[in-house]
C-alpha cells in the first residue's frame, strides 16, 4: 500500500467512526518527517482513544503497524506514527489550542470528503 493509499485508508476508518474535521495533508515537500498527515477531531478523550484503537486494529489486518504511539494516556492529542503517514487525533479543545492544520497551511490538502450523517 502506498503512503497516499494508507493515508486515505486511515481517513476512511476515522470517518466510519464519526471523527470530525478529517484532513489528509501532503507534507512530503515540506518535511522529512512523513509524506502525509491525517488530522481529525473526536468528541472526547474516550472517542479519540476509540478512533486510535480502530485505526490500529484495521491497519493490522493489512499487516501495517505503527512505529510509535504518543499521548494515549492523556488522550487529548494522540499521535500515531506509521512511518510515511502520521495520524493526529485531537479532542476539540486540543485541536483549537494547537491548530495543527494552520501550522501546516503550506501543505497540500488532498481533499478528503467526510460522509454525511
Amino acid at each position: 500500500m502506498t503512503s497516499k493509499e494508507t493515508a486515505f485508508k486511515i481517513a476512511e476508518i476515522l470517518d466510519s467512526k464519526k471523527a470530525k474535521g478529517i484532513k489528509v495533508l501532503k507534507v512530503a515537500d515540506l518535511t522529512s518527517i512523513a509524506d502525509y498527515f491525517v488530522i481529525c477531531t473526536g468528541t472526547s478523550s474516550t472517542h479519540i482513544k476509540s478512533l486510535s484503537s480502530e485505526v490500529e486494529f484495521q491497519l493490522e489486518q493489512a499487516d501495517i503497524r505503527p512505529l510509535h504511539n504518543e499521548g494515549v494516556t492523556s488522550a487529548s492529542w494522540i499521535l500515531k506514527d506509521y512511518n510515511t503517514v502520521v495520524v493526529h487525533l485531537f479532542t476539540p479543545e486540543a485541536d483549537e489550542f494547537y491548530r495543527l492544520e494552520h501550522m501546516w497551511a503550506d501543505a497540500t490538502d488532498m481533499g478528503f470528503e467526510e460522509t454525511e450523517d
